[in-house]
């Protein structure tokens, strides 16, 4: 279950759990936990992005920051350089008043601070009910849109993997692990929701999403003027497929319209080819049918793809003791899937039931099928065993000895 930064347990993560280092409320400086402070410019820029006013202060040394909204509450001093004597007293005190804040905003400026993040935000507009005009949400609209937030995240880190029109089931295993350390923040309303992906392990899916974004858009936006899905096809080069106009068309689907705002974290600068401030991109109901025809697009002419692959046999079956069957092997090496199903005749059959038995992985080529999302190997030729050292034979062995009633099948199937 993934919790939300509002929850007394802590921020959440939406892929992995990893806790955060620096939870609000619970700010430690230096002389604590040794938390370098940050840099006073980077603290001001996020400040701003978050709809803090600047209410005075002395020009040139520090400023005073109000938060938004009428109930302004504690402001804030904070240094403009770090030229000053007393700049770590002032951003200090400034950290400390901000980790006590009630504004809904300070928790993610405090995350920010403790990692630098890019941010993704998205948001929907939904009709109003009396539940959410007194501040509550609905679980499906939530879910819906931690959903949608999860997938539009996992399309970008696939494109930052490699580029095509359907990934199926590649690369998900390196794609799900560039997410590991992302934080999802608050979600008031079920409206609303952020992710902050860390520089360090995830500036490049940032950076991969905000362009698919906009060439999506662009994509969109000439099939509507035009009829044509010529631009769907070029817009493959900028990390556009069919998982993300998927996941935008569960965003979109069910709300009156639906954005993604893509923010670079101050501390990290702006990447290079992006602008500074890249523009919000927003869909609406009338972009579905552009989103959905695009998905069916990229399914049916993604091409198989000739493969190589090396893989530990989990499982054997055939209707009878003899005659062709159908294997399942565990991907070692030679494609970026985790399993694949391969139908083999008598005699490659045979010879995988044999390094079955004997703790072998096999390898084997063929065409890996876009049906079925690239789990699945067509004209299989070369099967052999590979021979491996002794420590991934015995893990081999013990795999097999867990999976006693595959190891039936297939002595079963060998029998005369």
């Amino acid at each position: 279950m993934h919790r939300s930064m509002d929850e007394p347990t802590g921020p959440a993560e939406l892929f992995g759990a990893r806790s955060h280092p620096a939870a609000p409320g619970e700010y430690a400086g230096p002389g604590g936990d040794g938390t370098p402070l940050p840099d006073p410019a980077v603290l001001t820029a996020l400040l701003h992005r978050y709809g803090w006013q600047r209410r005075g202060g002395a020009a040139g040394r520090y400023g005073r920051w109000s938060p938004p909204g009428p109930a302004a509450g504690t402001s804030l001093l904070v240094p403009e350089n770090a030229a000053f004597p007393d700049t770590d007293d002032l951003l200090a005190e400034a950290l400390t008043a901000l980790s006590r804040s009630a504004a809904p905003s300070a928790r993610s400026i405090l995350v920010s601070l403790a990692v630098p993040s890019d941010e993704v935000r998205w948001w929907r507009e939904v009709p109003e009910s009396a539940a959410g005009a007194a501040g509550a949400s609905g679980w499906a609209e939530a879910e819906e849109l931690r959903a949608a937030a999860r997938q539009i995240l996992l399309a970008g880190a696939l494109a930052a993997r490699g580029r095509a029109g359907y990934h199926g089931a590649r690369h998900r295993r390196k794609a799900r692990a560039a997410l590991d350390g992302t934080l999802i923040g608050p979600a008031p309303g079920g409206r609303l929701l952020t992710a902050f992906v860390p520089v360090d392990s995830g500036r490049a899916v940032a950076v991969q999403l905000c362009h698919a974004l906009h060439a999506t858009r662009e994509a969109v936006d000439y099939q509507r003027a035009t009829g044509g899905m010529e631009a769907f096809d070029s817009a493959v080069a900028a990390g556009v497929s069919r998982e993300l106009t998927e996941a935008l068309v569960t965003l979109v689907r069910g709300s009156e319209g639906a954005g993604i705002d893509v923010r670079w974290a101050p501390a990290a600068g702006t990447p290079d080819g992006c602008p500074a401030r890249p523009a919000p991109v927003e869909f609406s109901p009338g972009d579905l049918p552009a989103l959905r025809s695009a998905g069916a697009r990229y399914l049916r002419e993604e091409p198989a793809v000739p493969v190589r692959i090396t893989g530990a046999v989990v499982r054997l079956r055939r209707a009878g003791p003899r005659g062709p069957g159908i294997v399942r092997l565990r991907v070692l090496a030679g494609a970026e899937v985790a399993h694949v199903r391969v139908e083999l005749d008598e005699e490659a059959y045979r010879i995988a039931g044999h390094a079955h038995l004997v703790g072998l992985p096999l390898r084997v080529e063929g065409r890996l099928e876009r049906r079925g999302g690239f789990r699945r190997l067509t004209g299989a030729s070369q099967v052999a065993p590979v021979q491996v050292d002794e420590a991934e034979r015995d893990r081999l062995m013990k795999s097999l000895q867990e999976n006693v009633d595959f190891f039936e099948e297939a002595c079963a199937g060998e029998e005369p």
